[in-house]
């Protein structure tokens, strides 16, 4: 990212603090970045924060004697490789999405050749009002990147979306939009990916499960999108936040990600993470079981549908690649070999769960099994393991 220019637009909105982060992230990474403050983003953030953590000019005035004498608007708009603009207030929208230019801000956007990012943030009713989302609709048919909102509590004291999506999340789409496609090797392709464990009921307070967090399925969901794949993640219960960019389906019993899964395709690539339950109670009791002093009646288990194998299957919808992951607490490959020889998957990623702070910890060993042989990588963060699948996984569509 050394010496890649950003041109940072700040609006007008109490997300403006959040642009002081980003900045600091920016410059951490190499990046240049040279500020625009618009009249109402000043009244949440002073043009010397945006100096002093940008280490230039800030610029704020379309008639500067000065900055205009050198065609300052243009000079602004094309010397930068992208033009950020964070928060995207719905007047700032409005004014890109319809071609207005009635102060530096929206004169720059009006005269960049560059691409553009947003990152809208304004209250839930002006953020679903019917003219904003028709300049959203706009601004995307243009051309222009989009970051967010979120959902969530606001200044305001509502809650729902138009939160501005958070400094981290605005930062690696920044990272992606100047990466460009050649750093993007998975746009236009879909990618299912499961995670987390699932939960089956014994009664309304108790269920079956394992000790699954979840991580791995998360940091490859994440690498994918980041390649420039349209992931899916069908997630069983986590503590975990959804990865940037990635659509995330909640679910909890393994009927339900098999059905969130098939919702899901067609997809290019499924990646099976999650620890899916392999039984669960035929008949869960709708109310607490409670105490009576005997023994309780035994909980009778059913097998749960084989997610892994019904999407390996032959068909119309099978992904062209569908990796499946094995947990093992003994013989690692032997087990790995036979699930992969009986659940159809084109690859199976099998790890040895029975080390200490593999299920719920942040590194992981895993040994890769494809029809071509077997892959052994070293222990790294999972982190590291997902960067590394999701590479192989692109290199195997291309």
């Amino acid at each position: 990212m050394a010496e890649k220019r950003v041109l940072l637009i700040v609006g007008g909105g109490i997300a403006a603090y959040k642009g002081l982060e980003l900045v600091r992230r920016l410059r951490k990474a190499g990046i240049l970045v040279t500020c625009i403050l618009t009249r109402a983003g000043a009244q949440f953030v002073t043009p010397l924060s945006l100096s002093a953590l940008s280490e230039t000019k800030v610029y704020a005035d379309l008639f500067s004697l000065t900055d205009e004498a050198e065609m300052g608007h243009i000079e602004l708009s094309r010397s930068a490789d992208l033009v950020v603009v964070v928060p995207a207030t719905a007047d700032l929208m409005a004014k890109a999405a319809n071609g207005l230019a009635d102060d530096l801000a929206s004169t720059t956007l009006l005269a960049t050749d560059k691409r553009v990012l947003m990152a809208p943030a304004m209250n839930v009713r002006m953020w679903l009002h019917p003219a904003t989302q028709r300049n959203f609709a706009t601004l995307k048919r243009d051309g222009v990147l989009l970051v967010g909102p979120d959902e969530g509590a606001m200044a305001c004291g509502e809650f729902g979306p138009g939160r501005m999506a958070e400094p981290e999340a605005i930062f690696r789409a920044v990272q992606d939009a100047l990466d460009g496609p050649a750093a993007r090797p998975l746009l236009g392709k879909r990618a299912l990916v499961t995670a987390g464990p699932t939960v089956e009921p014994v009664d309304p307070v108790r269920f079956l499960s394992n000790r699954s967090s979840g991580k791995q399925g998360y940091a490859i969901a994440e690498s994918l999108a980041r390649l420039g794949a349209d992931v899916t993640l069908v997630s069983g219960p986590t503590a975990l936040s959804a990865p940037v960019g990635v659509q995330r389906v909640a679910v909890e019993t393994a009927q339900e990600m098999l059905a969130a899964c098939q919702a899901a395709l067609p997809a290019d690539v499924a990646v099976m993470v999650a620890a899916v339950a392999d039984w669960r109670p035929a008949s869960p009791a709708d109310r607490k079981i409670k105490k009576q002093g005997a023994a309780p009646e035994p909980i009778v288990l059913v097998e749960n549908p084989d997610i892994l194998a019904t999407l390996s299957a032959p068909g119309p919808t099978r992904p062209r690649l569908v990796i499946g992951f094995a947990a093992e607490t003994n013989d690692l490959d032997r087990n790995a070999e036979a699930k992969l020889a009986k659940k159809g998957c084109d690859w199976v990623v099998a790890n040895d769960v029975s080390q200490d702070g593999v299920m719920g910890g942040a590194e992981n060993t895993v040994t890769i099994l494809t029809c071509d042989g077997i892959e052994r990588w070293e222990k790294a963060d999972k982190s590291v393991v997902a960067k590394r699948l999701a590479a192989k996984i692109a290199e195997s569509l291309q």
